[in-house]
């Protein structure tokens, strides 16, 4: 959706890029055509706004009165206006998408019984639709996990899958990328997100809502988005603009670089505790300064993605020269590398070392040399740890959890070993938050070489994981050497998806599942992951830890949040002698050594050809091929949405008079363990129905 506007400003201009000349909407001139001032001085994030007013101006939607009030924001660093703004493109994945499909699919069938042309109903809105949610690691730690997990998979989601791919051809306007490709914000930067958009000869920012709170993570690319509810993203996909108060901008001054050993999840995890401290919910948070140059963009994506944690609308970075190397590093084609950089210019969105710093509502710093090591839990983002207190404070919350706070042990049946309180059962390589970073996963995988060859490996009761967030990483571990020393220590590749992000750990082993319900044990999980909530992670672990991969491997090895990584042994090497964490910690150096030989453009180019055709499962399934969507009454999945009866509006026209809040809820309260992904519990209400038309426990879903 590129434009509508009247351009009372007289704010359209021409800019020549890579040779082709294209329209857009100039900040500069509307501001000298109206007397805004100095709208260069704008947080970067509030400029995509003005220029999306500027577009968008009818007015009815979007007047004269809301540009200058957003360019008024200068005067008082904030505003009480409303405005109108208009994203470029919605990202859903297949847990939300799929309700947005059926409401499209209802609305095909009221057109066809008021006698019209079903075939009009598609999105207005350009819509990318990802499946990643559905894989579980259900098998884990065997060559043949990716595989078996596939194939549940596939099983267990045969008709929402046929559903979708009807979607997938019915509908204009709207792509589906299949099962098995990758995480929908790791793809989205990695190849979806262009920055810069055009259509039909005008240039425009890249925006978008995504039906998870991590769309965030594409801000590290200067793409202005974020999450919202299933409504709203409908909304946008029908056409509407989004009605949004002009946020405050809280500006993150970084300086310094990152010291020795420390990862950019260490980092994340000290911004998202700072930036809750501060209090930032409703807010935009744009960050700047010269440390800015000390970040790669995985770097930058590590922090975006993890907004929601920190409870920002966004976390975003301007373009600059990092962002345009990383752009021609992963394929995306010539031109549009060449549009965005001379956009960015010609916008006065473009950041390097001599931009003066934009006017905020009030700033933060931090200097990335005094990050530390850290892991963060055992229930919120925002608890940091200092790794070398993690032992002490894993013992003070057992004794906040239990009276008296004494450790228990069971025996594990059958096994060789007892189980105890604070033992990692499970360990997972996880999320597009890490997993889109080669740094963090390089260090794992150098990590798990150097263990392996001193005789380490994980203890009999963790189940442990890798599912990557893109293809890619799969090809650069492999051309690096380093998923065979992952794979020995039972990070077998599990699938592409989210997995035990966001609940899908997949089942404990039964004997290690009974000794935590025999002992009422807590149970931990350390992933690589941006939530940890008790009970999203599985029902049965109570403390849930967010760690770095190469941590994650670390914790597997030593087996329990008991053990103080800092000063005891992780375990013995095969003469008996101790080996510590900084024994087998990868240097700085030599992770930039690796990635820079294991990674190359063409990696992305390949991976991404065919990126909506996907594996033979989903290339073979079985769907009509209709206008229409031919529903099944017997469905406990799909139904049928009731907004429309005989052609016309269901219940609800008229006003709402007297509603109430169904719920009133305090601090930390979450819905994050029971909605959209989390496992659906055989005596819950939704499992006594499903049961209740045969549906088995092992195939409930979403």
């Amino acid at each position: 959706m590129s434009a509508c506007g009247l351009d009372t400003l007289e704010a359209r201009r021409t800019l020549k890029a890579g040779g082709v000349e294209y329209d857009y909407f100039s900040l500069e001139a509307a501001a000298a055509s109206a007397g805004l001032g100095d709208v260069q001085r704008l947080p970067y994030s509030l400029k995509v706004l003005l220029e999306n007013l500027l577009r968008f101006e009818d007015g009815r939607a979007v007047t004269v009165d809301d540009i200058k009030a957003l360019a008024k924001w200068l005067r008082f660093a904030g505003s009480e206006a409303e405005i109108a703004f208009r994203p470029a493109r919605v990202m859903m994945h297949d847990f939300t998408g799929v309700p947005a499909v059926a409401d499209l699919a209802a609305m095909r069938d009221a057109m066809a019984e008021l006698g019209g042309a079903p075939k009009k109903i598609n999105p207005l809105s350009p819509v990318d639709l990802i499946i990643d949610h559905s894989l579980a690691a259900d098998a884990a730690g065997s060559a043949e996990a990716a595989k078996t997990n596939t194939k549940i998979e596939f099983k267990r989601n045969q008709e929402r899958y046929a559903f979708l791919r009807w979607g997938q051809e019915a509908f204009d306007n709207f792509r589906v990328v299949p099962p098995g490709t990758g995480i929908c914000h790791q793809l989205n930067i990695e190849h979806l997100a262009q920055v810069v958009w055009t259509d039909q000869g005008l240039a425009y920012p890249d925006t978008l809502v995504g039906t998870d709170s991590h769309t965030t993570m594409v801000n590290a690319l200067a793409v202005l988005g974020w999450g919202v509810g299933g409504i709203e993203a409908e909304a946008v996909i029908l056409g509407q603009p989004i009605s949004m108060l002009i946020p405050e901008v809280i500006g993150f001054k970084i300086s310094g670089e990152l010291a020795e050993g420390v990862t950019a999840t260490d980092l994340v995890l000290r911004i998202v505790e700072m930036l809750r401290a501060k209090g930032v919910v409703g807010k935009f948070v744009e960050f700047y300064g010269p440390g800015l140059d000390n970040l790669t963009l995985p770097d930058r994506a590590t922090v975006a993605n993890m907004a929601p944690e920190y409870g920002a609308t966004c976390g975003y970075f301007p373009i600059d020269a990092e962002t345009i190397r990383y752009l021609a590093f992963t394929a995306r084609d010539a031109a549009r590398v060449a549009l965005v950089e001379s956009y960015a210019k010609a916008q006065g969105m473009w950041r390097d070392a001599d931009t003066p710093d934009p006017a905020f509502t009030d700033t933060m710093d931090l200097d990335i040399s005094t990050v530390e090591t850290s892991i963060a839990g055992p229930k919120r983002p925002q608890d940091r740890i200092a790794l070398g207190k993690s032992k002490e404070a894993f013992f003070t919350e057992l004794s906040a959890t239990r009276k008296g706070g004494q450790p228990r042990a069971v025996e594990v049946k059958a096994k060789n070993y007892q189980l105890r309180d604070g033992d990692v059962v499970i360990a997972a390589i996880t999320s597009c938050t890490n997993t889109s970073n080669p740094a963090v996963l390089i260090a794992a995988g150098l990590l798990a070489r150097s263990a392996a060859a001193k005789g380490l490996s994980p203890k009999p009761w963790v189940k442990t994981s890798l599912a990557p967030g893109s293809q890619v990483v799969a090809d650069y571990l492999k051309a690096a050497g380093l998923q065979k020393h992952l794979d020995k220590l039972g990070f077998n590749v599990v699938g592409y998806g989210c997995t035990t992000c966001i609940g899908n750990s997949g089942p404990l082993d039964g004997a290690i599942s009974k000794a935590i319900e025999k002992g009422d044990l807590v149970a931990a999980a350390v992933l690589s992951g941006n939530r940890n909530f008790e009970g999203r992670i599985n029902p049965q672990v109570k403390a849930n830890y967010l760690a770095s991969p190469p941590l994650v491997v670390a914790y597997a090895i030593a087996g329990s949040m008991t053990r103080d990584l800092l000063r005891e042994p992780l375990g013995k090497d095969q003469d008996g002698e101790p080996v510590f964490l900084k024994d087998v910690w990868p240097s700085s150096e030599e992770i930039r050594e690796t990635a820079d030989q294991a990674l190359s453009t063409e990696m992305f180019a390949r991976r991404y050809a065919d990126v909506f055709e996907g594996p033979k499962e989903w290339r073979a399934v079985k769907f009509a091929k209709e206008t229409t969507y031919s529903w099944d009454a017997k469905s406990t999945y799909v139904r049928r949405p009731p907004f429309f009866k005989d052609g016309e509006g269901g219940a609800g026209g008229g006003d709402i008079v007297g509603a109430r809040a169904l719920a009133i809820l305090g601090d930390s309260v979450t819905t994050d363990h029971i909605s959209p992904a989390g496992a659906i519990m055989a005596g819950s209400p939704a499992g006594s129905y499903l049961i209740a038309n045969k549906v088995k426990a092992g195939d409930f879903n979403s």
